[in-house]
């Protein structure tokens, strides 16, 4: 961890380990390059979007209450809804929300303000998303479903977001530094998210996400805490202390495809899916403004990984953690894809530009081999934030049909695929996003 800090300029890291039975917490570096406290494993980090399994967790205690249903529409709880498409609003689900198949643009972020009407607020501006896709037709990763499944859980409970989820998940859990706001983060030792521009880190500027993104994006925690969190989310529902508060059945359903994304991975139920040696994977990543985490159960070992940074490279660095942890503590070797012979008029069909809400990607051939051109747009944390500096063109193999694996730069091992219409034209590049093929 120290040499990959290091190499990839990353200030802090915390990393917490459940194995056996036994806990492993150890933290690296410190909070801040221009406040230098030492990293712990109370020290709280951004978890970004690993908060969207929380989110997640409390909606599937409200469906046990009977008070949210998974196979309902949406507008059952928000009867106001309004999307650019009719057809989908009336139809929409938690399911499509928590399986990340809406089909509208999914990486809209703004700022509505810190009152409690937030989340309502920015429901209204969701009807200009278009939709890019049919429901439930495609997998692509949808920040935006969770602003309506956040406030469903409000219509439900009569309560903030952040109160329900509080009372339904962290207290229960005895998750007591994690919370929401930067507020009750200061009253405790706090990493600062980082850029990492010409080969050194620079502090992130605006710390605080939008109250907005709090059901998406916006848990403040500790390493300590989200392995509080893993045991949980590895045992059958019942919590340290004895205390039940999900079913078996739920649990499992959860952690169970629910539908087919990214080449072989399936998605649970806010759950990312996969498989190594025929031993099932549940993992979830979180990005913010200059912080990186990933957290990765593996059930049938009892077995979970907590990777904290503070620096936009961090998931470099946490990608090496988990490879490595697989490696030399489970036996499990994560093949490397290799590259496969493409005719070189399939490689010329791959080439083009792709449109993006967050950035535009460019495919080239270059002396026979592909290269990926990606160009930031901003619009991350806030809707009118700049764009980041882009990174260099970076070289990417065909790994399959269709199927392309970046093999240097910030987005070193990054997986994509191309999806055809039926007529067998390109229709998208689908990285995580969908990316649509411009003329």
């Amino acid at each position: 961890i120290v040499e990959a800090m290091e190499r990839f300029r990353v200030p802090g890291v915390a990393v917490g380990m459940l194995h056996g039975g036994e806990e492993s917490v150890a933290g690296y570096g410190v909070t801040s390059v221009e406040h230098l406290l030492p990293v712990d494993g109370d020290t709280l980090f951004q978890i970004g979007s690993i908060s969207k399994t929380v989110t997640g967790t409390a909606a599937m205690r409200l469906v046990e209450m009977g008070k949210l249903d998974l196979d309902e529409p949406v507008r059952t709880y928000l009867p106001d809804l309004r999307l650019a498409s009719e057809n989908v609003a009336v139809r929409v689900t938690l399911r499509h929300l928590f399986t990340h198949t809406a089909g509208w643009v999914g990486d809209y972020f703004d700022d509505f303000g810190s009152g409690d009407d937030a989340l309502a607020k920015i429901i209204v501006r969701m009807a200009d998303l278009p939709q890019l896709t049919p429901l439930g037709a495609v997998w692509s990763y949808n920040n935006a479903g969770f602003y309506l499944a956040g406030r469903a859980i409000e219509a439900a409970t009569g309560k903030t977001f952040e109160a329900a989820a509080k009372e339904l998940v962290l207290d229960p859990l005895g998750m007591n530094r994690s919370c929401f706001f930067a507020a009750d983060a200061i009253t405790h030792r706090v990493a600062t998210g980082h850029h990492v521009w010409e080969g050194a880190p620079a502090v992130a500027r605006p710390w605080a996400l939008a109250r907005t993104a709090n059901p998406v994006g916006g848990i403040i925690s500790s390493v300590r805490d989200m392995l509080r969190y893993a045991r949980f989310h590895l045992s059958d529902g019942v919590t340290s202390d004895g205390k039940r508060l999900l079913t078996v059945a739920s649990m499992r359903r959860m952690q169970s495809p629910q539908v087919p994304a990214e080449w072989e991975d399936a998605w649970g139920l806010t759950w990312g899916l996969s498989a190594i040696g025929g031993v099932r994977i549940v993992r979830h990543g979180g990005s913010t403004n200059g912080q990186q985490a990933t957290l990765v159960l593996v059930p049938e070992r009892q077995f979970a990984l907590v990777v904290l940074t503070n620096a936009d490279s961090g998931s470099l660095l946490h990608a090496e953690v988990t490879k490595w942890t697989f490696h030399d503590v489970l036996a499990l070797e994560e093949p490397e894809p290799p590259p496969v012979d493409v005719p070189a008029e399939v490689l010329a069909s791959y080439t083009g530009r792709y449109a993006g809400a967050l950035a535009d990607l460019e495919v080239i051939l270059q002396d026979g081999d592909l290269v990926l051109k990606s160009t930031p747009k901003g619009g991350f944390p806030l809707k009118d934030s700049p764009p980041l500096p882009a990174p260099p063109p970076m070289r990417v193999a065909a790994v399959g049909r269709d199927r392309i694996v970046v093999q240097d730069g910030p987005m070193k091992g990054r997986r994509g695929e191309f999806l055809r219409r039926p007529d067998g034209s390109i229709a998208w590049l689908r990285s995580s996003r969908i990316h649509a093929r411009l003329p």
